[in-house]
């Protein structure tokens, strides 16, 4: 379906909110806004690994393609790989180095000699020109693992059958880095009869810092809950914003001083409620670990979470009310004389 059309069931759970006063529409105009990481279904990226595994895939491809190759490299692959990890994990970098240049080298032996055995196949040649070969693809995602350096800028290979996984850090102390796409939640300000609800949410690719995905959140957030937004309140990752000029003077950080009247700073000791939310989010709705493909997976299943959060508390909220019909029909009919 898409983000774009999955959006409308975020945009229907907060219209029902609203309708069963869950909410009130005034609470949507003074919002909580906050990144996270959405992982993905992927193991943690080492280069022994990386390199193994791109070696084991290219040779499968090949043997699928019918390309007979000089060497798979299955079994001493397999032993560099395990020499590697009982380096490592004793401590013995030299060595471990020494099993990490071997995988290097075998996976780019089997590039080289698929890269000579389509050479001389015309039918891979074709499909190379129309993009349909795998094994094409995988080709160029190998040399993509067997070039990158630890240091190096840009973006990197972390995993073989997601690339477009990003490595991300938040600066906590028990996770350092997190594998998968930036978040963007925002939730209401005011604790509301039906809870704290979902008001938007956005995958953002590319790992932007966080102050320069305003640009972006605040006219689509816009759009989806219908109102305009009086006040945004974050935390110091949004310093340095790039809001749009009308919304320049509505965003407070937390630690601000100029401009904060006493109700937003009473308002700015509500900014950690957000945190709950994503809780809940990555725990009880499928957003700690993303099993979706692609890019188009990681927004799909962002607002999916969103919506069925959403749609959670409203369930909740309608069954204290039907508790309550039932309890005031009781006591009715306990006041009616026989």
């Amino acid at each position: 379906m898409g983000e774009e059309k999955l959006q409308a069931l975020l945009q229907e759970s907060l219209a029902v909110a609203t309708k069963t006063e869950a909410i009130k529409p005034s609470d949507l105009n003074r919002v909580i806004v906050d990144t996270t990481v959405q992982p993905k279904n992927v193991m943690f990226p080492t280069d022994a690994r990386l390199l193994n595994r791109a070696r084991e895939i290219l040779v499968r491809l090949a043997k699928r393609q019918g390309l007979a190759l000089r060497q798979s490299y299955a079994r001493v692959g397999k032993f560099a790989l395990i020499r590697h990890q009982r380096y490592a994990h004793a401590k013995q970098f030299k060595r471990a180095n020494r099993a990490l240049k071997t995988l290097r080298t075998y996976l780019g032996r089997v590039i080289r000699d698929i890269a000579r055995k389509i050479e001389g196949n015309a039918s891979l040649r074709e499909n190379a020109v129309l993009g349909e070969s795998v094994l094409l693809r995988m080709l160029a995602l190998a040399r993509r693992v067997l070039e990158q350096k630890q240091h190096q800028r840009g973006p990197k290979v972390y995993s073989l059958h997601a690339p477009e996984v990003e490595c991300i850090g938040k600066g906590k102390a028990h996770r350092p880095y997190e594998f998968g796409v930036k978040v963007s939640v925002a939730t209401t300000l005011a604790h509301a009869k039906g809870g704290q609800f979902v008001a938007h949410v956005r995958a953002l690719p590319g790992n932007p810092y966080d102050g320069h995905t305003l640009k972006t959140v605040i006219p689509d957030m816009e759009a989806l809950i219908g109102n305009t937004i009086e006040r945004i309140l974050t935390d110091k990752g949004y310093r340095g914003h790039n809001a749009p000029p009308d919304y320049k003077f509505r965003v407070f950080t937390s630690g601000q001083k100029r401009r904060v009247t006493p109700s937003i700073k009473r308002e700015l000791r509500r900014r950690s409620a957000v945190e709950p939310v994503i809780g809940h989010l990555k725990s009880e709705h499928r957003m700690g670990r993303n099993y979706l493909w692609h890019r188009a997976g990681d927004a799909t299943n962002a607002v999916l979470a969103a919506a069925g959060y959403n749609f959670r508390r409203l369930t909740r909220w309608l069954s204290l009310l039907l508790f309550e019909i039932l309890a005031r029909l009781s006591l009715q009919l306990r006041l009616i004389p026989a």
